[in-house]
């Protein structure tokens, strides 16, 4: 890839492990200023920061005025706001009947009503400057549903359709908005899904990997490739779409 974000601003959310350190290092490498969130600042996020020559930007996406906050506070550091990547996410696994009404509802703040109060918060950045890009991660469960994971699967399936309302409500305005759905990823997430099945996770990473067409579960390096790709400037018409990285295991049916 020649994506060349020099003098761009990033702002990656959940970013102090995993998908979301893999996607902050992959847009610092391509000339970014990348400040990292996750809910608070701890020794992980630090290192990130100073390893990529970014900012830290702690705070709970799920509460608007943390949100405006992040957004003020990077912009107000670094100049500016150009890229979006809303990579944070909260999972807890559980079938319907027995899911807590309270954490039911904390996973969808978390990661639909977070994403949209971030958005808002970034616009008026973006605005400033005359152009921008919003990442949104959603999942390949927001695509199929997955048993035991209904506030899970609605928060992302809502994540897709918010990007494909916010890529027609924005483009003209050249705020580009896409998404990418990855399938199951090697991340520390995947150890909830070992504890839910009883399994160690070595079993579940097997497990997983049996129903993918590639043979094997994808690596976090590999989203953050698309990630790259979707916020690169000089990639101005793929509009509103979902990237589905997933070893083939859903096709196109994003």
């Amino acid at each position: 890839m020649s994506t060349n974000l020099t003098g761009r601003v990033a702002l990656v959310t959940g970013a102090a492990r995993g998908m979301g350190a893999a996607h902050a290092r992959r847009l610092a490498a391509a000339g970014a200023t990348v400040a990292v969130n996750d809910v608070r600042d701890g020794p992980e996020l630090t290192a990130l920061a100073e390893e990529i020559g970014g900012l830290t930007a702690a705070g709970d996406v799920s509460d608007p005025a943390a949100c405006r906050r992040i957004a003020d506070d990077v912009a107000r550091a670094a100049g500016r706001l150009d890229v979006l990547v809303a990579n944070h996410a909260y999972m807890t696994m559980a079938t319907l009947a027995e899911h807590d009404d309270a954490d039911w509802w904390k996973v969808v703040d978390t990661n639909l009503g977070g994403t949209f109060f971030l958005v808002q918060a970034v616009l008026p950045h973006m605005r400033a400057v005359g152009a921008g890009r919003i990442v949104v991660i959603s999942s390949e469960w927001g695509v199929t549903g997955w048993p035991g994971a209904t506030a899970y699967t609605a928060s992302k399936a809502g994540l897709i359709s918010l990007v494909k309302t916010l890529g027609r409500e924005l483009a003209h305005e050249h705020v580009i908005v896409n998404a990418v759905a990855p399938g199951v990823t090697d991340t520390p997430q995947l150890q909830v899904d070992a504890d839910a099945a009883g399994v160690d996770l070595a079993d579940m990473h097997r497990s997983y990997a049996s129903s993918i067409p590639l043979g094997r579960i994808g690596i976090a390096d590999e989203v953050s490739a698309a990630v790259e790709l979707l916020a690169d400037f000089e990639m101005e018409a793929v509009v509103g779409q979902v990237i589905s990285c997933n070893g083939g295991s859903t096709r196109t049916r994003a």
